[in-house]
């Protein structure tokens, strides 16, 4: 591998238009025991049980109208979209989106871009009918037809025919949640500036952070790391996903009133004397903010020698230049996710991706084909890749980096070139092992 360190950046671009050599097989799904879906050592008594008795309840109910669902929505439940390994994690092998809709939307179509075997999505719009940036999440279902809608109630689905300005999105996991939000703003932003090896700056990788527009801190929750928080990722998900209003999102996005007929916001935290208790975004929080880390099928020698050897390769080719395998996180005021290895193979930072998975987003500084760098933990459970989920194909998930205009195009003309046959079946069965 040190090869690629003599090879002149030139020579890696007049090699963009060479196919993939003996490129080798994804081995699927890691089979076995869940690897995420545990909460985090060292919480106090107080934490768990409020993770136990708040959390993870209120994170598997099933919405009603009455309750808050809709008007419009895309499932009734957080954990039916984040299921895979394990409660917390990704789209399930069976989509609910269809296999539920005859009960939880009774006067809807499903529309084809969902299928039974198809991930979990969310739609949004590119552009408003005049042609100016839109960019929102257009909920796929409406309460209408439900026998527990409000009489009168018959607003109808969004139109779907034009594919060109539709984009989707699909679930992230949301394990290790609170490591994430426990990492320093100065941990990020010194990772991302530095280059010790000098690959960066051989590769073309820049990247930056996406910040709040109110204090300036780095976001890092979301597709595009739209989101500082997750009491803030969560409040967003109830309001847009099931139009629950809530604490921090107190409004309908939908205001007809035969169907909008409920107080808002719909849910909120409870003051009344001997019966005082969190809102349901709190336990969505401490849900998220005590899920522990993915662990991997092994560690150091116990893995097999492909795994250890893709571990290197990962490093080598330069994957980790952008999937940053550890930062440690801050003091916390929770002594349980201080001080440790967050071993989520991100910077954390945004970078362009190139016109391949461009989706005509702008949010927040994030720009139309720029996104979060994904974190790796737990991808070997993983069935659905990239933001759209348009791939369960590793190899394919790999190569969609490399499209015109990508700071990862140069990595994956190395991986594609330089990479022997079992070099990349070894980078391959490595990321399965995490």
């Amino acid at each position: 591998m040190r090869l690629l360190h003599v090879f002149s950046i030139s020579a890696l671009s007049a090699m963009s238009t060479i196919g993939v050599l003996n490129a080798q097989v994804d081995p699927g799904v890691r089979p076995g025991p869940a690897g995420a879906g545990t909460t985090i050592a060292g919480m106090t008594s107080g934490e768990a049980y409020f993770f136990s008795d708040n959390g993870v309840p209120t994170f598997s109910e099933v919405e009603t109208v009455s309750s808050g669902l809709g008007p419009r929505f895309n499932l009734n439940s957080c954990a039916g979209c984040h299921a895979q390994p394990a409660v917390g994690g990704s789209s399930p092998a069976i989509n609910p989106q269809v296999a539920i809709a005859s009960s939880m939307a009774p006067g809807n179509t499903i529309p084809p871009f969902l299928t039974i075997n198809g991930p979990v999505r969310e739609v949004r719009f590119i552009h408003n009918p005049d042609g100016t940036p839109d960019g929102g999440v257009h909920d796929i279902f409406t309460i209408t037809g439900r026998p527990d809608a409000p009489a009168g109630c018959a607003i109808t689905q969004p139109n779907f025919s034009n594919t060109s300005n539709i984009i989707f999105r699909i679930p992230t996991p949301i394990f290790g949640g609170g490591l994430m939000e426990a990492i320093p703003n100065s941990t990020i932003i010194a990772n991302l500036a530095s280059d010790p090896q000098g690959k960066k700056k051989m590769y073309g990788i820049q990247g930056h952070v996406n910040t709040s527009g109110n204090d300036g801190t780095v976001t890092r929750f979301g597709w595009k790391a739209q989101n500082k928080s997750l009491q803030i990722f969560a409040g967003e998900a109830y309001n847009v996903e099931m139009g629950v209003t809530n604490e921090l999102f107190p409004n309908e996005r939908e205001e007809n009133p035969q169907c909008a007929t409920n107080a808002t916001p719909e849910d909120q935290s409870a003051f009344n004397v001997g019966n005082m208790g969190p809102s349901d975004i709190l336990s969505f929080m401490a849900f998220m903010k005590y899920l522990d880390q993915p662990a991997p099928a092994c560690t150091g020698s116990a893995c097999s020698q492909s795994i250890q050897d893709g571990r290197n390769v990962f490093v080598q080719v330069g994957c980790a230049t952008c999937h940053t395998p550890s930062l440690t996180t801050g003091p916390s005021s929770s002594p349980a996710l201080s001080g440790l290895a967050a071993n989520l193979f991100s910077d954390l930072a945004v970078h362009h991706m190139g016109s391949g998975l461009a989706d005509g987003i702008t949010q927040g500084n994030a720009g139309p084909d720029e996104f979060r760098t994904a974190p790796l933990w737990g991808i070997g459970q993983r069935i659905f890749f990239l933001h759209d989920g348009r791939t369960s194909d590793l190899m394919e998930a790999i190569l969609a980096h490399g499209s015109q205009g990508s700071e990862a195009q140069r990595v994956t003309e190395a991986f594609q070139v330089f990479l022997s046959k079992s070099q990349k079946q070894d980078l391959l069965n490595f990321l399965r092992s995490l």
